[in-house]
């Protein structure tokens, strides 16, 4: 895991720098050095784009936590609350290179304080693409277990893909 790394809110000056860490983690064969990627399920729309992030960072309902450090922006997190003790965690990753090395779980454990600490949560919940077995188990591992519902996955795709749903208490 690199050194000095400061977890903090993402500032509208941040979203260039995290913006394609984001697109090398979740899309495209940079992706595939690491392994959370989307790289085989066949999505060729980008995962965000500059708006999108912006809008996360101005609404105060959310934030953007990113991983700062020596070596640049590395990875990032979003929490969201959703209201009635609730908040989700979405856009979680980390550079592909460094995957494995702990910062994910770091990231996770900010957004949960996060979501505690800022919204009062008392739960979190996020969604993990179905067929993402290693995953869903990283998050398991984590204390998240599957409530057993499914959404629809976010874009069109044909065959259509679907979300598993994990909650965990805080």
């Amino acid at each position: 895991m690199p050194d000095n790394v400061t977890i903090r809110a993402a500032t509208r000056a941040d979203l260039p720098v995290i913006h394609p860490v984001i697109e090398r983690a979740y899309r495209g064969e940079t992706a595939r050095a690491g392994w959370t990627h989307e790289a085989d399920l066949i999505i060729e729309s980008p995962r965000t784009d500059i708006a999108t992030l912006a809008a996360i960072v101005e609404d105060p309902n959310q934030r953007l936590l990113i991983a700062d450090t020596d070596n640049g922006l590395l990875g990032c997190v979003q929490v969201t609350h959703k209201g009635d003790g609730l908040a989700y965690l979405g856009l979680l990753c980390v550079d592909p290179t460094l995957q494995s090395g702990g910062l994910g779980k770091q990231l996770v454990t900010a957004a949960e304080d996060c979501a505690r600490d800022t919204f009062g949560a008392r739960a979190m919940e996020m969604t993990v693409i179905d067929k993402r077995v290693e995953l869903i188990a990283f998050y398991e591992r984590r204390g998240y277990r599957n409530s057993g519902e499914k959404r629809d996955f976010p874009v069109p795709l044909d065959p259509p893909l679907f979300m598993d749903v994990l909650v965990k208490d805080l």
